[in-house]
């Protein structure tokens, strides 16, 4: 107690205890240091040189081909035809892969399994074993990666477009079964509830409630999966598969690259006009992108009912997306012509069967113990070098590239600013947008390829790989975060009258950090699926181990080290999903 000068006491003031500075969050930041530097020692960056000097000529004359690409008559049909071809391959599986995905959907879906098996049975709900066995399911395909199923496809089927069709409708079919499954399990359920008690049944009250509730949100997804089917296309053309992939690396192999300029440019107008429309697109329903769990998802759309039949009528943008995707479809069938006869052949399935005789059971005595956890740690230390670069590299850029940063009226910049930091924005803007075009543009095999010029096989041009491409996608990902940042708090700064520095410090920078973190736990997961596609190069790791495997068509052998991969994803998954727990945590 305290005596005020009038004589009367106050109660003194409670002392406010200063927080740990070690803590759950510290520790895990701790953690991630330790494992970066842990890498860096797997990589042998501080036991050997890593560069090799020969390859910086290979890299001037890669550079000066880029000012003179091949733009002959016979060439450029060849890159149109590869383009289209692509688009069709990425076409065709987000159109199957929505299909599996939505039914997918719907039997993942918690809301579901409640109304088939309501009881419980000693303490415990009927329904969480099937529907815990559905997601299970979809989790272990979504866990190989396209690639794999490619190859899987390819010596199954053969060199047919509907392999490269399945290899992309699978993982991508099980990603979206658990995207909108999440997105039913959200829905308000009084309407659904209502139906239900009245009697009606499941598939019914579903179709008339939650379905056309979640149905914004999932046919905004529908756009970002096609954007990722864009990308899986051209990867899975490195392994056969046909179009801009296939041609990249076979002009790259035989080092013509004015060719590969030539290809890129196409690769590159295929994934900006892409994103451009599909971001349009998204804006337009209200949508914004966010991660959760293993992917990305459409979230805080204010859009429902009567309000969105409203805009699918009206809205131009909505309107020629709709028309777009149903004159594509049938084209992309038409252009590809894959051969469904094929897939219920004799031959196919005696190949099959073949396959799941030499594939089962698993054996691990083919390598001891210590070798599957050294490539499990190569792996992991791949991917987390990869996701530690991007990271940072994505956090300097993912400002620049957003439109309200920069720009005049955005958050730093007042609407009346002159010609020249108009100009000077526009530019910082386009260049940074740029970066990460091509970096996730370009396929990650290919980047290992041109890493290699320079630096000597291992793990580094893996992880070098790996991370441009993660840059691409996760800076595009985080300036949408920066784009779609709440600026009240910002005006109330400003009002105060905050400088530049003081609004990106105490402002900017803490309002978009926890989903930046999301973002970068989300990436990291695909990271680790994504070094099989930099072991096609001798990248090393459990992704190298597979392709030998698939090569000499060991069939045991593939099966036991997927067991293996899949388990090493599933943790990682854990730990991701501890991580995003922690820092939600006030």
């Amino acid at each position: 107690m305290q005596k005020t000068l009038s004589g009367r006491t106050s109660a003194s003031p409670v002392a406010v205890p200063r927080p740990s500075l070690f803590n759950r969050k510290t520790g895990w930041v701790l953690l991630f240091i330790a494992g970066v530097i842990w890498a860096l020692l797997q990589a042998g960056l501080l036991q050997h040189d890593f560069v090799n000097p020969g390859g910086w000529e290979r890299v001037r004359r890669f550079l000066a081909a880029g000012l003179n690409p091949d733009l002959s008559p016979d060439f450029l049909r060849l890159t149109l035809d590869v383009t289209i071809t692509t688009l069709a391959f990425a076409v065709c599986g987000t159109f199957f892969s929505l299909i599996f995905g939505f039914v997918a959907g719907i039997f993942a879906s918690e809301v579901w399994w409640q109304s088939i098996l309501p009881g419980r049975v000693g303490g415990r709900s009927l329904y969480r074993a099937p529907w815990l066995a559905v997601r299970s399911v979809l989790a272990f395909l979504r866990a190989i990666h396209e690639i794999i199923w490619g190859l899987f496809f390819i010596s199954i089927i053969g060199l047919d477009p509907l392999s490269a069709v399945l290899a992309i409708a699978i993982p991508f079919g099980a990603v979206t079964g658990k995207v909108f499954s999440e997105i039913l399990d959200e829905m308000p359920r009084q309407p659904y509830l209502v139906l239900r008690n009245s009697g009606v049944p499941p598939t019914l009250a579903l179709t008339y409630t939650l379905v056309p509730q979640a149905f914004l949100d999932a046919l905004s997804y529908a756009f970002y999966r096609f954007e990722c089917s864009i990308r899986a296309a051209a990867v899975l053309g490195i392994i056969g598969a046909g179009g801009l992939g296939h041609e990249i690396f076979l002009s790259l192999q035989s080092l013509r690259y004015e060719q590969i300029w030539t290809l890129f440019l196409a690769l590159f107008a295929l994934n900006g006009l892409t994103d451009l429309w599909s971001g349009l697109l998204r804006r337009r329903l209200g949508a914004k992108l966010s991660c959760s769990g293993a992917d990305c998802v459409d979230i805080d759309s204010p859009m429902s009912g009567t309000a969105t039949l409203q805009l699918y009528r009206y809205d131009r943008v909505v309107r020629a997306s709709l028309i777009i995707a149903a004159l594509l479809i049938p084209f992309s069938f038409w252009y590809i012509q894959p051969n469904f006869g094929k897939l219920f052949s004799e031959r196919t399935l005696l190949h099959l069967g073949e396959v799941a005789r030499w594939a089962f059971p698993p054996d691990f005595s083919q390598l001891p113990l210590s070798e599957w956890l050294e490539l499990s740690a190569v792996t992991v230390a791949m991917s987390l070098l990869a996701i530690a670069g991007a990271g940072l590299l994505a956090l300097v850029l993912s400002f620049p590239s957003a439109h309200n940063f920069l720009l005049p009226g955005g958050l730093l910049v007042p609407s009346t600013a002159g010609l020249f930091h108009r100009t000077l924005g526009w530019a910082v803007l386009l260049i940074a947008r740029s970066i990460l075009l091509v970096a996730r543009s370009i396929p990650p095999p290919v980047w290992a390829l041109l890493f290699i010029f320079v630096l000597f096989p291992g793990i580094l041009p893996g992880a070098a790989a790996l991370g441009m491409y993660t840059l691409g996608i996760l800076g595009r990902l985080m300036a949408e975060v920066v784009e779609n940042l709440d600026d009240r708090p910002l005006t109330a700064l400003k009002a105060l009258g905050a400088r530049g520095g003081d609004i990106f410090t105490y402002g900017i920078l803490p309002l978009s950090s926890p989903r930046f973190l999301a973002y970068g736990l989300y990436r990291w997961e695909e990271a680790i699926r994504a070094t099989v596609v930099v072991g096609l190069v001798g990248a090393g790791g459990l992704g190298h181990l597979l392709t030998e495997q698939l090569s000499s068509f060991d069939y045991q052998g593939v099966f036991t080290t997927l067991i293996v991969f899949v388990t090493l994803i599933f943790l990682v998954d854990q730990i991701s999903a501890a991580v995003r727990r922690t820092f939600r945590e006030n």
